[in-house]
């Protein structure tokens, strides 16, 4: 009986093996083709922008007015150089709305008491439903007048941007998170595509890992990698996210991503769609992909873009508590959202979005952790057992890593060429380093998070999980 049950576990273990190895064949093809169609159009938009005047956008009186929406809980570490950072954004016009959402610390006090804010009788109109809004806060300081600080009950980011949104003036808005840090010009960058495009809805910008960087004054002056491990993985990883992944399907017309931390909408078309989701950890994919949806169904013509100049600083986790807390939020957000848009799935009348971009975080981002964890898991037992041909291990193992670094290589490779935001030799080196370095035991304990994040969700967690926030002086 056992040699029967033994049989039968080795053919399964072979079975197995043999469809993941052809799985990671297939996501290295399709790596290799976001590679080369992100190289592509960065070598495009360089070749575009390089000579771009954008004092000419600063200077226009006819440039599209902004609103920039900040939501807050428990950012009293690093608000008030975040709100300067804003301030200082060069845009010829653009309010700043900051919206409390029922913090638990000093942060609504703090920004009373250095912004100089005062109570006022603004009538809050909710195009939006929301959570309750306490009061609305201007400043009294001229520096400070398109200063406006929104004091609200608890009710989630999706909620705060829902608040953000009914109290802005403008017909774009940029939500970004509190704890980041926008460079001068990102709203100038931004902006661009809606002035050459008036079908483009929604843009993205990159987000960079702050940690490690000397900053001053809410500006970050010098660029250097973190002297901690965590921080250096996870720039390997926003490469690849960002210069890869969203570039690559930008330039189909197939991102479904625009990063919470740093994107700009029109308005207008959010509202028609009703705005955030406030029941999802993941509302930031889950608006875009209704908008994709919206527009389609409409037939409407529509892009939604992603600009890889225009820089959002932020922090990063530095350590494995907090980034697993991250990790986990992020998978069960990408997890809820494609369930939500299930009718999305391979759907042909979609375009690109049903056939290419919905499958492709289906079969690939969703399941890659799990089908993965489970390889891991049937090769080590199937070892002990005395049934795997060492053939087959070794052929696993090569398709499990050479894909992923071969992508993040790639990544950093792409960057250095483009941008070369690190310029000293030895930080270079190190991102090299780390994204071979990373495929032996951080990708796994990654790979964890993940596939105990699609635990979670199915048994009804819901929440986002804390996340310490140091300052960026205090980064390393």
């Amino acid at each position: 009986m056992i040699d029967i049950l033994l049989t039968i576990f080795e053919f399964l273990f072979y079975v197995y093996s043999v469809f993941v190895i052809f799985y990671f064949v297939a996501i290295n093809l399709v790596y290799f083709a976001l590679l080369i169609s992100s190289h592509a159009a960065i070598v495009n938009y360089l070749r575009r922008h390089l000579f771009t005047d954008y004092t000419a956008i600063l200077q226009s009186e006819l440039s599209t007015p902004i609103s920039v929406l900040a939501p807050a809980y428990n950012e009293s570490a690093t608000i008030v150089q975040n709100v300067n950072s804003l301030l200082k954004l060069n845009y010829p016009t653009m309010e700043i709305v900051v919206i409390n959402d029922g913090s638990r610390d000093d942060t609504l006090e703090t920004l009373i008491k250095e912004f100089r804010l005062r109570s006022t009788r603004r009538v809050y109109v909710p195009k939006i439903d929301t959570k309750p809004v306490r009061g609305v806060y201007v400043s009294d300081a001229p520096q400070y007048k398109n200063l406006i600080v929104v004091d609200k009950e608890n009710g989630g980011k999706a909620d705060a941007l829902n608040v953000g949104i009914n109290v802005s003036r403008y017909p774009l808005y940029c939500a970004i998170d509190a704890d980041s840090i926008l460079e001068d010009d990102a709203l100038l960058k931004t902006v661009k595509p809606y002035l050459d495009d008036e079908t483009v809805i929604a843009v993205g910008g990159i987000v960079r890992i702050a940690n490690g960087c000397e900053i001053e004054h809410g500006r970050v002056k010098k660029v250097h990698l973190s002297k901690k491990l965590l921080p250096i993985f996870q720039v390997t990883e926003y490469f690849r996210a960002f210069l890869t992944g969203r570039m690559g399907w930008s330039a189909m017309n197939g991102l479904l991503i625009i990063s919470g931390a740093f994107g700009l909408f029109r308005k207008d078309i959010v509202l028609a769609c009703g705005g955030y989701k406030h029941d999802t950890v993941g509302e930031d994919m889950e608006l875009i992909m209704r908008m994709h949806r919206f527009m389609r169904e409409r037939k409407l013509p529509y892009r939604v873009s992603f600009v890889p100049d225009p820089v959002c600083w932020t922090e990063a986790p530095e350590t494995l508590s907090v980034l697993a807390r991250q990790r986990n939020r992020w998978h069960r957000g990408l997890l809820d959202t494609l369930i939500i848009h299930r009718a999305m799935w391979f759907n042909p009348r979609l375009g690109v979005i049903g056939l290419l971009s919905v499958p492709y975080y289906v079969l690939f981002e969703l399941l890659g952790p799990v089908i993965e964890g489970v390889g891991y898991l049937v090769v080590f037992v199937s070892f002990l057992l005395g049934i795997a041909h060492i053939k087959i291990v070794v052929l696993f193992f090569i398709v499990a890593v050479i894909y992923g670094v071969f992508f993040s290589v790639g990544a950093v490779l792409l960057e250095e060429i483009s941008f070369h935001r690190y310029p000293r030799p030895m930080d270079l080196f190190k991102l090299m380093t780390f994204a071979i370095v990373e495929n032996f035991g951080y990708r796994q304990i990654t790979v964890f998070w993940r596939i105990k994040a699609v635990w979670d969700y199915f048994r009804g967690v819901k929440t986002w999980g804390k996340m310490e926030r140091t300052g960026f002086a205090a980064s390393q």
